[in-house]
């Protein structure tokens, strides 16, 4: 990142000659390796700033211009150079062929009309991002879904869940949008109120503020949560101990029952596991069958996990409900079914349905990404029905 900020520094600084313009190049690139130094800093345990101290506007730009404005350097980069090289050709062949090579008509206007373009595309294509990402980053709807389930006992009908999935407290979901995150679960008035991973960002200094927010937010019958991939970046075991420590019930590879209306309703949970593609669902597999020896042939099964795949495992094992979250809904989607989400997942967001077993992906309602395209932030409102 610093050494093709530093390319572009120095590109923007050879082609503007104007004064004001080479200011602003000073100030903005000044601002972005400002960044990145913090950033390396931290990563070598040596805070300068805190990222949560910096104006979110400030930080979505920074991301956006190291994820989305030297992407487009990088193809400027690549089309100048194609262009140079496309043109020496033809004059070496028209050369060759002792043809007279024209003169263009304005060579020094054109010259300063493509550097300038390619100098101030970038960051108004990141400041343009910037103001998309600013727009979002604070916002999330209610995602409502009824599933009419064959195997739901009839004293269950009607049974609602509140799905409030990563959340992600930490650089890019804190303030005011908690409250809101808090404020909008409890008028939702959910039997159960689940979270399916990913509660804090990254670091462990935002767990106790993130435990008090699953505190502030009861289901009518209880809450139950399962861990997802951030929140054991920084140390899995004081996540987990904490968590167990705080009372909040944390399912790793364990199960719950909740009495609904008098009916046993069990939650089973499963945890995090660091793996990708066919090892990921044959672990999945051999954990869903532990989990499931401790199954009470009366109650109502529901599997909580972070990532989606366990879907499959769910199908398999006859479960006739998985929620998950993890994806955030593919992030940056062109439509509902091309994107980011297809090309990582098999299931990405919202409902899924093989047989009798449902499954619902939420999109998430926090952010590690300031960016979302066509994949809104969500709060999961479920009403269970009897077929």
């Amino acid at each position: 990142m610093l050494a093709l900020d530093a390319l572009w520094w120095a590109i923007g600084m050879r082609i503007v000659r104007n004064a004001p313009l080479r200011l602003v190049i000073i100030l903005f690139m000044a601002v972005q390796v400002a960044a990145v130094l913090n950033e390396l800093l931290g990563w070598l345990g040596i805070k300068i700033v805190d990222p949560v101290h910096i104006p979110t506007a400030l930080l979505v730009t920074i991301c956006m211009w190291h994820y989305f404005g030297l992407t487009v350097l990088t193809g400027f980069a690549v089309l100048f150079a194609g262009a140079k090289l496309v043109r020496r050709r033809r004059e070496k062949k028209m050369a060759a062929q002792k043809l007279a090579i024209p003169a263009p008509a304005d060579p020094i206007t054109r010259r300063a009309f493509l550097g300038a373009c390619a100098v101030l595309a970038p960051p108004f294509f990141t400041f343009g991002l910037t103001g998309i990402a600013l727009g979002q980053i604070c916002r999330f709807r209610v995602r409502r879904f009824t599933l009419s389930i064959p195997s739901l006992p009839r004293d269950l009908d009607g049974l609602t869940i509140v799905n409030v999935s990563d959340i992600h407290v930490g650089q890019w979901t804190h303030g005011q949008v908690l409250r809101d995150i808090v404020n909008t679960t409890n008028s939702l008035r959910g039997d159960l109120v689940v979270l399916t991973g990913d509660l804090i960002n990254f670091e462990l200094a935002d767990l106790p503020e993130a435990l008090s927010l699953v505190k502030a937010m009861p289901g009518r019958y209880g809450t139950w949560m399962v861990e997802g991939n951030h929140d054991l970046l920084e140390n899995p075991l004081v996540f987990e101990r904490t968590v167990k420590a705080s009372g909040i019930p944390l399912l790793l590879d364990e199960s719950e029952v909740a009495t609904i209306r008098g009916y046993p309703v069990q939650l089973f949970g499963l945890r995090w596991m660091d793996l990708i593609g066919s090892r990921l669902d044959q672990v999945t597999k051999l954990q869903l069958r532990a989990v499931l020896a401790r199954r009470q042939p009366d109650a109502f099964p529901i599997l909580l996990a972070h990532h989606p795949h366990t879907f499959d495992a769910a199908v398999a094992a006859g479960l006739p409900l998985t929620l998950t979250g993890h994806t955030h809904g593919g992030q940056l989607m062109l439509d509902k079914h091309m994107g980011v989400g297809p090309i990582l997942f098999r299931y990405w967001s919202g409902l899924y349905q093989r047989g009798n077993s449902r499954l619902i992906v939420s999109n998430g309602v926090g952010n590690t990404f300031p960016l979302r395209i066509n994949a809104p932030a969500e709060i999961v409102h479920l009403t269970l029905r009897c077929a």
